[in-house]
């Protein structure tokens, strides 16, 4: 029988992250009382030594930044959805020993945009060029079924950009920042960008814009997705985001499918209420 019952969220900073919250919740609902989940600030000279320490009780862990490139030496097999993207936010310990990563923010982006019924788009656009617009250009690979614009602050960004799209098999075309307005004609416009950099675009949402994937879940709403509501547009946020690659999580760690959904959810709405003020921060844990 399985001794695993611990898991927990690691990176620097982590003391924001709402992993805890969402896990927990899962926990309880599925009447796992022995399971344990907690936070651990780990940056990328410790995390070695972090990985040698554990014993057979841990049953992985969700990894945000800068761990999730720094992660892929220490493990012994990589999903090909996180090998497409070079980022790993799972990793699940087997009862064998071995150390397995996979990427969650991926099938996490396209489930929450299915949730909205957004299944499939003839193009889109991406706001920024991150580590978190690499995740959503994979996302898109498998929805969109014509190209992609990436509005992006430098030429070296851009390549990176038409890069990833190569090795994904996406055309993404690439424009300067100045012109990000005009990303908001696409029927779907994922933000990427760190807190505050979208708000001078929130003026320039035109009457019924499409679908738009706002990856920040604090502070929230953004200007911009405040803007593109009280337009008529569709918003999905950084906690959808958020709720939905955790299950996945849960579920590979727990063994148990399906992961409770709603009540993650709830938890994750009452931890974002009850905080004394917003932070900033994406998702992607």
């Amino acid at each position: 029988m399985s001794t695993k019952s611990r898991a927990a969220v690691l990176g620097s900073p982590i003391a924001h992250s709402l992993s805890p919250v969402l896990h927990r919740a899962a926990y309880e609902a599925l009447g796992l009382a022995h399971w344990s989940y907690d936070r651990f600030e780990v940056d990328e000279a410790r995390l070695p030594g972090f990985f040698a320490e554990l014993d057979e009780t841990w049953a992985g862990f969700s990894l945000t930044m800068p761990l999730k490139r720094a992660v892929i030496p220490l493990l012994d097999e990589v999903s090909a959805t996180a090998a497409a993207v070079e980022a790993v936010n799972t990793v699940v310990f087997t009862d064998d020993g071995r150390r397995v990563g996979d990427n969650t923010d991926i099938p996490g982006m396209i489930a929450a945009l299915a949730e909205r019924g957004v299944e499939k788009v003839e193009s889109a656009a991406i706001l920024g060029a991150g580590a978190t617009a690499s995740s959503a250009l994979a996302a898109l690979s498998r929805i969109c079924t014509g190209p992609v614009s990436a509005y992006v602050r430098s030429e070296t960004r851009a390549a990176e950009m038409r890069g990833w799209g190569e090795r994904l098999g996406l055309e993404v075309r690439t424009a300067d920042w100045s012109d990000a307005a005009e990303a908001f004609a696409y029927p779907l416009v994922v933000a990427t960008t760190p807190a505050g950099t979208t708000d001078p675009l929130a003026a320039a949402v035109p009457a019924s814009p499409g679908t738009l994937f706002d990856v920040l879940y604090d502070p929230w709403p953004t200007a911009l997705a405040a803007s593109w509501s009280a337009r008529g547009g569709a918003v999905v946020g950084g906690l959808d985001l958020l709720v939905h690659q955790a299950v996945l999580q849960v579920e590979q760690m727990t063994g148990i499918v399906p992961a409770p959904l709603a009540a993650m959810r709830a938890a994750g709405e009452r931890a974002l209420a009850d905080r004394p003020h917003a932070e900033g921060h994406p998702t992607g844990e």
